[in-house]
């Protein structure tokens, strides 16, 4: 596989289904059962863990004045301390929890789009430079 910061590691992991699973999980109107609750936990722990990395990583390749790189950093120092929470009394408690999770999901994963995107000039198969006007290979 390629460097942990390219698109296809990216894509590996899934970042649109775990986005649109986030946005559906904090768009619940009803409470769900303590076991979904649980599993949802447990998958947005895990992914949050992965895709803190990739956007520290993404963010360490651009300035230390870029607005972008500051505004992603900041979300995942959010996602660290809500992860940091105990489990939340209740499921009442424990839903509002882990819809902040959901939270942090969305958050981070716009934000890896968003600096993906700002590196328009590298291969998204091998993060190599791409020179001006040159046509990449596959």
């Amino acid at each position: 596989m390629s460097a942990p910061h390219s698109r296809a590691h990216a894509e590996a992991l899934g970042i649109g289904a775990m986005c649109g699973a986030a946005t559906w999980f904090i768009d619940l109107t009803v409470l769900p059962r303590h076991g979904e609750v649980v599993q949802f936990r447990e998958a947005f722990i895990r992914y949050l863990g992965e895709l803190m990395s990739l956007v520290e990583q993404l963010t360490s390749l651009h300035g230390p004045d870029d607005g972008h790189a500051h505004a992603a950093l900041a979300s995942v120092a959010e996602a660290r301390r809500r992860l940091a929470e105990p489990e939340a009394a209740g499921l009442n408690g424990e839903v509002t929890r882990v819809k902040q999770l959901a939270r942090s999901v969305v958050a981070l994963s716009e934000h890896h789009e968003a600096l993906t995107a700002l590196r328009a000039d590298v291969c998204p198969g091998c993060d190599r430079a791409i020179e001006a006007g040159v046509r990449p290979t596959p």
